[in-house]
């Protein structure tokens, strides 16, 4: 077990020793990532380090001491709400992540629900598309989610959302763009569905929120998403995705007071004096507040439009070239700068394993399930590097074509057994022992091309293996065999069960 040094150690040695730990890490600085990182060049990176460095030791706790650090959070909540047409009763504050706004919607609407409704078992209607976090959110603070599918378009189903309200709803969210697909959901539908039932709407713009209101004022046409929709009532926007601020900065806003004023937590009856916070965080840090708002005055309202055009151009470049292989097609019809693509035949060629030649050749991308995909998050400084994606894509895609084996080899495999085998509680326990145990002292990094650890069964393998590639091959085969074995397992149930009392009820005739 590692320790810390007895002691201190030289700056330089440390400094070379870090740089040695990024050896494995993705290669974000060439661009050969499309997700988790928004990455400019050197100098602005530079530049949002040292923003950061002279704040670093402040602590945004209380507002009343770093007053420096709210006059920044004022200035990037006036410069959001003004940017997703707000006006000047809106209210919100800067957070730690797209997680922690999200979350906090979740608590703000069930803490308004039982004190404006006296709803006290709050339920939330999210589609299947929706970001991870609302349902960590809902598991949080006891939130019961109804997930609603999507429709042929790839947004929320609206007909879906109408059947699921009840007096217990406290929230409807729509995603602006949702994550996995690029999808705008239906905002004015649901604002409409809000405004009737007196149920808050929230937009998850985390992705979209420095990215959209650029795309259209660089000339594109998108549907309503922000304020200007009469019924929504709150919006999370990321200003470190395409605001190009450092990690992690995200801002929640409220169309008003009233409502911000259930995400606050006050305590007036501590000894350690009067306690107020608007989020999660305690101690707030400092150099995440002066970076963003560094970002904002470097880049300004025009830079920002053209780093919107040079995305728009890039994404739709990659979509052409997705959609000049052959044997891909890309999931519904993304309206900015997030792609999703499968396969057309996936027993013919396996995505993910188009997935595993990719990383080979150096790329970092995230895999998609329901349907089986890859996901590309495309920026601005992608320009100089989709040419030599598409042709790798290209070559990726000739290598496993007609190799349906490929499916249950390295991470193909392990995202092949999750969303192929429907028994997900089986699952979901496997992966949360996995990835717990990571965090365990004497254990190490997780290997996710191991996918032996989801079955927990060396055994059971090859029946599973067989079952997969059977799915794959016959798509939704494994869902309807659990199904048909659970029928059967519930018809034997019954069977017994008039066997047993038909059993009973002759042995009391024949007492008589």
């Amino acid at each position: 077990m590692k320790t810390i040094p007895e002691y201190g150690r030289p700056y330089e040695d440390i400094l070379k020793e870090l740089d040695a730990f990024s050896a494995d890490d993705p290669a974000y600085k060439d661009n050969k990532t499309w997700s988790l990182v928004y990455y400019k060049d050197e100098d602005y990176t530079h530049f949002l380090a040292e923003s950061y460095e002279k704040y670093m030791s402040a602590n945004g706790l209380n507002p009343t001491a770093f007053k420096s650090l709210k006059r920044f959070e004022n200035d990037i909540v006036a410069f959001t709400a003004e940017l997703l047409h707000g006006d000047e009763n809106c209210a919100g504050c800067v957070t730690s992540c797209g997680t922690e706004s999200c979350m906090l919607a979740v608590k703000t609407y069930r803490d308004w629900g039982k004190a404006v409704k006296g709803i006290r078992h709050p339920e939330m209607i999210v589609a299947e598309t929706a970001h991870v976090a609302w349902f960590k959110g809902a598991e949080y603070f006891g939130v019961k989610v109804h997930t609603v599918p999507v429709d042929k378009d790839w947004k929320i189903d609206i007909r879906a959302v109408k059947r699921k309200i009840n007096r217990n709803t406290v929230l409807l969210l729509g995603s602006a763009p949702e994550y996995p697909h690029g999808i705008i959901d239906d905002i004015t539908a649901l604002g409409q569905l809000g405004r009737k039932h007196n149920i808050p709407v929230h937009v998850d713009a985390c992705v979209g929120g420095y990215l959209l209101p650029f795309m259209e004022q660089a000339g594109a046409s998108l549907p309503p998403f922000d304020f200007r929709v009469d019924g929504v009532t709150s919006i999370s926007a990321d200003i470190h995705k395409y605001g190009f601020a450092a990690k992690g900065c995200s801002c929640i806003l409220y169309k008003n007071l009233d409502l911000f004023k259930y995400q606050c937590f006050v305590h007036p009856d501590w000894p350690g004096g009067l306690f107020a916070s608007p989020a999660f965080l305690g101690t707030r840090p400092g150099g995440a507040y002066a970076a963003a708002w560094a970002a904002m005055q470097a880049n300004g309202r025009q830079g920002y439009i053209e780093m919107a055009k040079q995305t728009m151009a890039n994404a739709e470049r990659m979509k052409e070239g997705i959609r000049a292989v052959k044997e891909l097609e890309i999931i519904g019809e993304p309206q900015c700068s997030l792609i999703a693509y499968r396969s057309k035949d996936p027993y013919q060629v396996n995505i993910f394993a188009v997935g595993d030649i990719m990383q080979e050749k150096g790329w970092h991308i995230d895999r998609l399930l329901h349907p089986d995909g890859l996901h590309a998050m495309i920026t601005c400084s992608h320009t100089d590097v989709i040419d030599a994606y598409l042709q790798d894509l290209q070559e990726a895609v000739y290598a496993v074509r007609g190799k349906p084996c490929l499916a249950m080899q390295g991470e193909a495999a392990t995202y092949s057994t999750v969303g192929h085998i429907p028994l997900k509680g089986i699952v979901r326990n496997t992966v949360l022992n996995t990835f717990a145990q990571s965090y365990e002292v004497s254990k190490g990094l997780i290997d996710i091309a191991d996918s032996a650890t989801l079955t927990g069964n060396a055994k059971a393998d090859k029946l599973i293996q067989k079952l997969i590639m059977r799915d794959i091959k016959r798509p939704g085969f494994a869902k309807n065999l659990v199904s048909g074995v659970k029928t059967a397992g519930c018809v034997g149930l019954s069977l017994t069960a008039t066997g047993v009392a038909t059993a009973i009820l002759r042995k009391k005739r024949n007492k008589r």
